[in-house]
This record gives structure tokens, C-alpha cells and sequence, in this order.
């Protein structure tokens, strides 16, 4: 791996000076690389999902699995990354002082970016777009279960840069799928400038506890909805069922829905009868509800555990909680929220205005699903992971997040 590294960071000076028109050929290089590369990553990937069927979730298999339209929308996700303006180079504040000392804050590339990923194959090329257009240099390490889809998706990559005459090694993968592998990564002080971790709840929190190089918190999704007292029931369902069945298994669905007590009765048995009966009718997987006391008077499910309302689920699998009311709900969210994405149902101004300003979250939703929290849905292009962390970046993080700054200072013979 040092080997890799040492080409990473050799390929910094080159990728940080590359102007618009250079990276943006670069890019659409490499989408036209992905779509003539598309039957050898089909190919690839075919292998991946083989070898881990019986080993995941459906789900998650449906996360691992690639086709034609899957990898025309990753090559469209390239293409939009070019259109979208140039971060690097911004003058960010200018200040002249008086004796004509002339001082500026000028946005710049982090350096050498290392993204650890499981098994979403789109986030290779996501990752690596985001990171040339931004001006960076990536290294990529993703999961033993998407291995060949994202190699095959790397060398198309790393052909389009050939095309562009552009160094390959502004794109690098890491070949070792090992635990070590990660490890390293996280300690490659001296070669990578900033690690970030998208996955799950095991692999961020052992970026976060062991990471010696500047790392960003990202991803894990324990997702509220909060039903208000005052809600329109039939968009309070519409968004429940979106959020959580459209896709299970990313970050952004909701993992647990809040009931006002008040309107639990009428409520619930049409959560029940829309993500229960209806999905099973159709031949759906019907959703999974552990419910506490209260809801389980009402509906049928599961009795919830101790770790139902701290976990996210990622799967068919939603827990449900009623409470007295907007307090409660707000107090539910402080103690077991991750920080990503929460929503409130409502018709009250004040309702929306107290969730929204007391809720500490990176994105706060007023009736609307939390599956919104993407890059592409911001108008960021596409994303380089959603940081649930407060400083240097929240959110979807776009290129704007994938820069730093440094001061530009202009002097006529000044001296102190």
C-alpha cells in the first residue's frame, strides 16, 4: 500500500493545479470510459453479488447490484459534477489593511482524500468525480463484497484520465481487502490529508475511535418521523411509507416513527394497513413494526426492545413509539438520533418552527420524507458521504466540503 500512497501523493501537486476546462474534459472522459467499460463492470459485478448471495441481506444486495440504468446514472452523476462550478481558487473574504497590506482567504484542494466504503459499487465512481473537481486526489477502499465491481469501475475510470492526459494515479484503489488494509488507511498520517468513512455504524465508529489522520463522521442514519398532533394523516402516511420502503437499506430512510398520542388511534392502523397488509397483498415485503406499550394496544407487531429505538435498521424494519407530545417527541429525538435526518408532520407554524429550531440534526425536514438527504437532491451533483459531524462539514458533502482554505497575503516590501 505505501507504494499506492507515495503515487497519491506524488499526483497532489499535479491534480491541485489542473484548471476548470481540464478536470471537466477529465470527467466526461471517464463517464464515456464507464459506459464503454458497461458489460466488463456487469460482468464484475455478477461475480460480487454470486459470492455474497446468502451472506447479506436482500437489501443489501439490492445495494451491491448494478445494471445498464445503474451505470448510465453513475456516468450521468459524473457529468453533472462537471457542470457544476469550480470550488477551487474562490476568494472566500479579501481584506486591505491600512497601510495597503492586502490579505485574502482563498479556497483550495484538502490534498489526498481516502473514502473506506462497503458495498454501494456507485460510490467509486461518485467519490472519484468529486474529488477531481474538487481537486483532489482519491484513495479508494471499498468493501470485500463490491471488490470486483469496483475495480472494474476504477480502471474505467483510470482509462478516461489516460484519455484526458491526466495522471492515473489521481484515482486510486486499494487491492488489500483485509481489516489491516483499512487500519493503515487510518494511520497513513504523512500521506492521507483527510479520511472519510461511509457505511455503517461498525466501520464509522472505528474510523472515528482510530483514525490518526483528519476524519470526517458520516452516514449512520437512525432517521425520525414525527406525526404532530395536527397532521394531515394521508401525507403523514405518504411520507411514513416513502421514507421507509422506497430504499430500505440507504441511510437517509426513517428507522423510527413518533405518534402523537392524540391522533395514534386513527394513526397507526393505517401505518399498519400501508406498510403491513397492503405491501404483503402485493406480494411486497411488508414492514416489521416494534412497537412500545402504547402502540401495541392498537396495531400488531412486535414488542420493542431495548435497542429497537438505537438501531438503524436498514432493512424492512421500522420502530414506533407514541408520545404525549411535541416535548416528548423532540427529547425522544436528542437522546437517540445520529445527528442525520429527522422529520415532522404538521399544519402548525409554531409546531414546525419549534422542531426545526430545537432539533440538532443535519437536516431537519417539515412534511416532507427524509430520503432527501443526498447530494443529488441538493444540487450538489452527487456526494462524497453525509457528515454528522459539526465542524468543517454537515450534511451532504459536496465539493464546497471537499476544500480547504489558506491565506494569500500581497505586500509592496512590508515588514513587521
Amino acid at each position: 500500500m505505501i507504494k499506492m500512497l507515495t503515487a497519491a501523493k506524488a499526483a497532489k501537486t499535479e491534480v491541485s493545479a489542473l484548471n476548470t476546462e481540464q478536470k471537466n474534459n477529465a470527467l466526461l472522459k471517464m463517464a464515456d470510459a464507464l459506459i464503454e467499460n458497461t458489460q466488463r463492470i456487469l460482468d464484475a459485478n455478477a461475480v460480487d453479488v454470486k459470492n455474497a448471495k446468502g451472506s447479506i441481506s436482500e437489501v443489501m444486495i439490492d445495494r451491491l447490484l448494478l445494471n445498464a440504468d445503474r451505470i448510465r446514472t453513475m456516468a450521468d452523476g459524473i457529468r453533472d459534477v462537471a457542470k457544476l462550478p469550480d470550488p477551487v481558487g474562490d476568494i472566500l473574504s479579501e481584506t486591505t489593511r491600512e497601510d495597503g497590506l492586502k490579505i485574502t482567504k482563498v479556497s483550495v484542494p484538502v490534498g489526498v482524500i481516502a473514502i473506506i466504503y462497503e458495498s454501494r459499487p456507485n460510490v467509486t465512481s461518485d467519490a472519484a468525480a468529486l474529488a477531481l473537481k474538487s481537486g483532489n486526489v482519491c484513495v479508494l477502499r471499498g468493501g470485500k463484497e463490491a471488490f470486483n465491481s469496483a475495480l472494474a469501475i476504477v480502471n474505467a475510470l483510470r482509462e478516461g484520465l489516460r484519455r484526458s492526459g491526466i495522471c492515473e494515479d489521481a484515482i486510486n484503489l486499494v487491492t488489500d481487502i483485509s481489516r489491516e488494509s483499512a487500519t493503515a488507511l487510518m494511520k497513513a498520517n504523512g500521506y492521507i490529508d483527510m479520511l472519510i468513512p461511509r457505511g455503517g455504524a461498525g466501520l464509522i465508529n472505528a474510523c472515528v475511535q482510530n483514525a490518526t489522520v483528519p476524519c470526517i463522521q458520516t452516514g449512520t442514519g437512525i432517521c425520525h418521523i414525527y406525526v404532530e398532533k395536527t397532521a394531515d394523516i394521508d401525507m403523514a402516511i405518504k411520507i411514513i411509507n416513502n421514507a421507509k420502503t422506497s430504499r430500505p437499506s440507504v441511510c437517509n430512510a426513517a428507522e423510527v416513527l413518533l405518534v402523537d398520542e392524540q391522533i395514534k388511534d386513527e394513526l397507526l392502523p393505517k401505518v399498519y394497513d400501508t406498510l403491513v397488509t397492503k405491501r404483503a397483498s402485493c406480494g411486497l415485503v411488508p414492514v416489521e413494526l416494534r412497537l412500545d406499550g402504547k402502540a401495541a394496544q392498537i396495531i400488531d407487531g412486535i414488542s420493542a426492545g431495548d435497542n429497537d429505538f438505537d438501531t438503524e435498521f436498514l432493512d424492512y424494519i421500522m420502530a414506533v413509539k407514541c408520545v404525549s407530545g411535541i416535548d416528548e417527541a423532540i427529547s425522544h429525538i436528542a437522546k437517540h438520533s445520529t445527528g442525520h435526518s429527522e422529520a415532522i408532520i404538521t399544519k402548525s407554524d409554531e409546531a414546525a418552527l419549534k422542531f426545526t429550531s430545537s432539533v440538532d440534526s443535519a437536516a431537519v425536514y417539515v412534511n416532507s420524507s427524509t430520503r432527501f438527504t443526498d447530494g443529488g437532491e441538493f444540487g450538489l451533483g452527487c456526494e462524497m458521504g453525509i457528515s454528522t459531524q459539526k465542524l468543517h462539514a454537515r450534511g451532504p458533502m459536496g465539493l464546497k466540503e471537499l476544500t480547504t482554505y489558506k491565506y494569500v497575503i500581497y505586500g509592496n516590501g512590508h515588514i513587521r
